[in-house]
């Protein structure tokens, strides 16, 4: 019976930090505005960093209107 081998790869990074090859701009939206875009390259060395800090960016977002629009950061609150 062939041996079962257990590749392991070495956990990302956590997403505190700016990488570098995460590019930060801040472009205007149809209504005037202002509005701030990251983005990654595709083909980048280091892909799983930069896409789990912009993830991480995107959540952070999402949850702090949530609670500002919603009064918790998960979402609608439950019925009592």
């Amino acid at each position: 019976m062939a041996k079962t081998q257990v590749k392991t790869h070495p956990k990302s990074k956590a997403s505190g930090r700016r990488p570098a090859t995460v590019l930060d701009v801040r472009v205007s939206a149809s209504d005037g505005g202002k509005v701030d875009v990251l983005s990654i390259d595709a083909n980048s060395e280091s892909f799983a960093e930069d896409f789990l800090y912009v993830f991480a960016k995107n959540v952070r977002a999402a949850r702090q209107e949530n609670k500002k629009l919603l009064g918790s950061a998960s979402g609608a609150q439950k019925a009592k």
